[in-house]
């Protein structure tokens, strides 16, 4: 009870912010390598051998990483229910796009060693790759589209209303060039992944697919800043800021200006660690990778991916889902989420299942730490697909 009343309701709020971006930044690392590797099955595989041998190397531990897009799925549902209604059902053929996509990863896994046919195989292959293109594309289209602005508006008796129309008008330049940098990412993840838990032609393949995706990485993430910085508005608070009150998207006044993304960088120097980590983390990636090295790249690569994610959050804050449609009607840290009960309760629960996930994860982790081996693989001994 103490600790409930030492919590106020606006650090609640702030810290349930922080955990969403805790849940986020641990999906695109933890799963962002099993993507990754999907998109690279086709291409640093050239047999069936080879192309096992990368399937096992994410085969048993792809499962859990899921544990991340539930978690943030159930963030998103109960910390910040109008975010939850705003988003799932604006971006409803988004979403539908991305779990047809995510199905298609068991199906592929399970059944494609079930016939020996090379044609079965190569199309379960193919479906593979884009349980693993797909997902990252539209998630990075998704945020480019987040920091464009959503048309939705809120009526007065704070009823949703999403006024876009198809899947394709998420697909504009800002947000193609977003989904392009989501994919690049997660290949340099993958590819470092696969660097680690391969060896040989397959290795060697990763190595140079890793190196393009991490020179794609900083080009892209340079020009996104350059894009947001000249082309894009942003939005902020012109009225009052009531950081403790009841939460009410409507109690505000939000005004859109050019620049308005960068302000946070000027105002709290500290944030610019953030875009720095993801350049850094992607040239540290490239030059690991060129290097020959084999563990550091991972971790370059989920540094990179930290800093990205990050400066999305940074810039933004604390909008967390601006309309384009009303700007009166976007969704701020201040006013988007649950009760300060309600925020208190899930927080205890949090603190104590998220040791048990990461415990659980490392361990898991480390029982099957290691390269797969192509001999396993022929003998039929040691591999789970």
């Amino acid at each position: 009870m103490i600790l409930h009343e030492l919590l106020d309701y606006q650090t609640l709020r702030v810290i349930w912010w922080l955990l969403l971006g805790v849940l986020l930044i641990g999906f695109a690392v933890m799963d962002g390598f099993d993507l990754g590797t999907g998109m690279l099955l086709p291409f640093v595989g050239r047999n069936d051998v080879e192309r096992r041998v990368v399937i096992n190397t994410v085969g048993p531990v792809w499962e859990g990483n899921q544990v991340w897009l539930i978690l943030g799925g159930g963030a998103i549902f109960a910390a910040w229910p109008p975010l939850y209604a705003v988003s799932f059902s604006g971006f409803y053929l988004a979403m539908f796009a991305i779990l047809f996509a995510l199905i298609l990863r068991p199906v592929g896994f399970k059944y494609r060693s079930k016939r020996e046919s090379a044609a079965w195989r190569s199309g379960w292959d193919w479906a593979l790759f884009i349980g693993g293109l797909v997902p990252a594309l539209v998630m990075g289209v998704a945020v480019g589209n987040v920091l464009q602005g959503v048309p939705f508006r809120f009526g007065t008796d704070l009823r949703i209303f999403y006024d876009g129309t198809t899947l394709f008008e998420l697909l504009n330049p800002f947000g193609l060039l977003c989904g392009l940098l989501s994919v690049a990412m997660l290949i340099m993840h993958g590819a470092s992944w696969l660097v680690l838990k391969t060896e040989g032609t397959v290795a060697a393949r990763a190595r140079r697919y890793g190196v393009g995706a991490a020179i794609a990485t900083i080009v892209l993430f340079a020009l996104g800043g350059i894009w947001l910085w000249l082309g894009i508005d942003g939005y902020h608070i012109t009225s009052t800021v009531v950081t403790d009150g009841p939460s009410n998207p409507l109690a505000k006044t939000v005004e859109r200006a050019s620049g308005v993304w960068f302000e946070n960088y000027g105002n709290h120097p500290w944030t610019i660690i953030a875009p720095v980590l993801g350049f850094v983390g992607a040239l540290a990636n490239l030059a690991l990778q060129r290097g020959r090295r084999e563990i550091v790249p991972v971790l370059a690569s989920a540094v990179s991916i930290l800093g990205i994610i990050s400066t999305v959050g940074l810039s933004m804050f604390p909008m967390i889902l601006p309309s384009s449609l009303d700007p009166n009607s976007s969704l701020t840290v201040w006013d988007a989420s649950s009760s300060h009960l309600t925020l208190f309760i899930m927080l205890v629960v949090t603190a104590i299942f998220i040791p048990l996930i990461v415990a659980y994860t490392s361990w898991v982790y480390h029982v099957l730490w290691g390269k797969v081996d192509e001999k396993e693989i022929r003998d039929g001994s040691g591999h789970a697909y």
